[in-house]
């Protein structure tokens, strides 16, 4: 995407001088973590001259670290170099930017790993903030409005999804003095509430605005210098295309579907922002999907507990049942239940995300082993209901989703 040496030494004297982290987009994850590391050690040298500033980047460096590769590792390393910042803070508004920062892992965290306990802490770390810039006042409102957004998705109550609504729409508005990372999340946030919101209502309104919102992050982020932005937001296009042309049942809407998944792909490379390539290759994965390329997903996201590696375990084991019971190989599927069973038997070392994903794949394989022998499938109710109420604890709905979709009801 550029050329190494005096361009990259131009792209990090840029992240010393400004707050847009933009730039980090052109980076591979190994250049975001040893630039995480070299900010540390020189904002705890004695010698800093502006401590403060070097311990917040370092902190949103291992922060879009984690965010790319899921290392709770570097999550943790975040949040430690976010304490060191708020023990630096020389005025008011300088601590309401460490909390701020603070929240936004929290916030983070629960989207990798799950857990309401991370929303309470990102929203206990935002109240009673003294913001002296407009800026630190619109970052404050802009999270505050994605947290609540997240909790009212997880509540599932009217008022609180309107209420959530309102305040991305407000913070949306007074959105033009953040930087241009931090908006985008802001806009992709509420794209999401109203793609959603107005596929599950029918409501024409909130689809024009997702669209809208969406429209307008394709066309600003350059695929030469925001390429991950212009993934995810070419992504959640063909999420909504997708899901709108099931409703339907239009197969050109679903091809068009197709094609914004295909292009989200095209933007970069899986070792570029592996997350993000699993992201879309879950979103547009289907029965073609190869298992190679499920199992590369799956080694790429292999962080005890992510979310998003349950979930490609899951539709991993779902497809391998699947070739399985296309074959008639019993064998085959008791192959893969050892395996299962292996992996479940470790005691204290799966996470319950991984655990919940196992226990869908379980009930997949009783169930398809049932099919092919007609022997009468055994506890799979109980394993669906464990694995659901997992991850509805954990917040984990696509999860959650997924078990549903695998109880014998729905498969009938």
């Amino acid at each position: 995407m550029f050329e190494f040496g005096r361009d990259l030494r131009k792209l990090f004297e840029k992240a010393r001088e400004s707050e847009d982290l933009g730039w980090l987009e052109l980076v591979g994850p190994e250049l975001v973590q040893i630039e995480a590391r070299r900010e540390g050690i020189d904002a705890g040298r004695v010698s800093a001259p502006r401590p403060f500033d070097g311990w917040m980047r370092a902190s949103a460096l291992w922060r879009e670290h984690a965010r790319r590769t899921g290392s709770r590792a570097s999550l943790d390393r975040a949040a430690s170099t976010a304490s060191d910042a708020a023990r630096h803070t020389s005025n008011p508004d300088q601590t309401a930017a460490a909390a701020i920062e603070s929240a936004a892992i929290h916030l983070l965290r629960f989207d990798l790993f799950g857990g309401p306990a991370a929303l309470t802490a990102a929203l206990s770390d935002l109240q009673s903030l003294t913001c002296e810039r407009a800026v630190t006042r619109s970052a404050a409102a802009a999270l505050h409005a994605r947290l609540s957004a997240r909790r009212a998705r997880l509540s599932g109550e009217t008022n609180a999804l309107l209420d959530a609504g309102a305040l991305l729409d407000a913070a949306v508005h007074d959105a033009r003095s953040l930087p241009p990372p931090v908006a985008d999340e802001l806009r992709l946030d509420r794209a999401a509430m109203s793609l959603e919101a107005g596929v599950a209502r029918r409501d024409a309104r909130m689809l024009d605005q997702a669209g809208r919102d969406l429209r307008a992050l394709v066309e600003a982020a350059s695929p030469d210098q925001r390429p991950l932005t212009r993934a995810r937001a070419l992504a959640l296009a063909g999420a909504g295309m997708a899901a709108l042309a099931a409703l339907a049942k239009d197969e050109t809407a679903a091809a068009q579907g197709r094609a914004l998944f295909d292009a989200a792909a095209d933007q970069f490379t899986p070792d570029h922002s592996p997350l993000d390539w699993a992201t879309v290759l879950l979103a547009s994965a289907s029965e073609a999907t190869p298992l190679i390329v499920l199992a590369q997903a799956e080694a790429m996201t292999c962080e005890p507990g992510l979310l998003i590696g349950a979930l490609v375990r899951e539709r991993r084991l779902s497809a391998e049942v699947a070739v399985a019971e296309t074959l008639s190989d019993v064998r085959g599927l008791n192959g893969l239940e050892a395996a299962v069973r292996r992996r479940l038997a470790e005691p204290g070392r799966i996470q319950p995300l991984d655990w919940a994903a196992d226990q869908i794949g379980m009930a997949r394989l009783v169930l398809a082993r049932a099919r092919l022998t007609g022997e009468a499938p055994r506890a799979v109710g109980l394993m669906l209901a464990e694995a659901l109420e997992t991850a509805r604890e954990l917040g984990a709905g696509a999860l959650a989703d997924r078990a549903v979709l695998a109880m014998p009801e729905a498969a009938v």
